[in-house]
């Protein structure tokens, strides 16, 4: 028998990241890891992740509440709720909140490759290491991602 898989509001897989939460609402087990979705919660004024690249799985944003900063390469988009931005594998990306109310995103990986990442994180948080930046670029570089601090396309 096929099985569906639903989430409720309260549900999910919680993934405090400092500041930003991440709620994994399908971690790639139903979808045959072609998908992988999160909600991310970042509140007023926060930064998001250093400029980065995915080599194995595009990513997805979809606003629901707030507005979200992102950069690509050299440009900025400010994406207010409705707003979808899809960022193919090798392009450089990050994501912020500087503005006054809080922001929600829908973010999507095809295939789920990068779910574990997060949860890596939260191990090593629940350890009390501490996640600087290259702490945070070894535990990408698991999942076919680099920072990425030359911007050519």
């Amino acid at each position: 028998m096929i099985k569906a898989a639903f989430v409720d509001p309260a549900g999910g897989e919680v993934v405090p990241l400092g500041p930003i939460t991440l709620r994994i609402l399908e971690d790639g087990s139903t979808t045959g890891h072609r998908l992988g979705i999160g909600e991310i919660t970042i509140p007023p004024h926060t930064e998001g992740p250093p400029q980065h690249r995915h080599a194995r799985h595009d990513e997805g944003f979809y606003v629901v509440s707030g507005t979200a900063r992102f950069t690509v390469g050299t440009t900025t988009y400010d994406a207010p709720a409705g707003s979808l931005a899809m960022i193919p594998p090798g392009a450089p990306h990050t994501f912020a909140n500087p503005f006054d109310e809080p922001l929600v995103l829908l973010n999507t990986f095809t295939p789920d490759l990068y779910v574990q990442y997060f949860r890596d994180l939260r191990e090593m948080i629940a350890r009390g290491e501490n996640l600087t930046p290259e702490v945070t670029e070894q535990v990408m570089s698991r999942y076919a991602t680099q920072a990425a601090t030359d911007y050519a396309d």
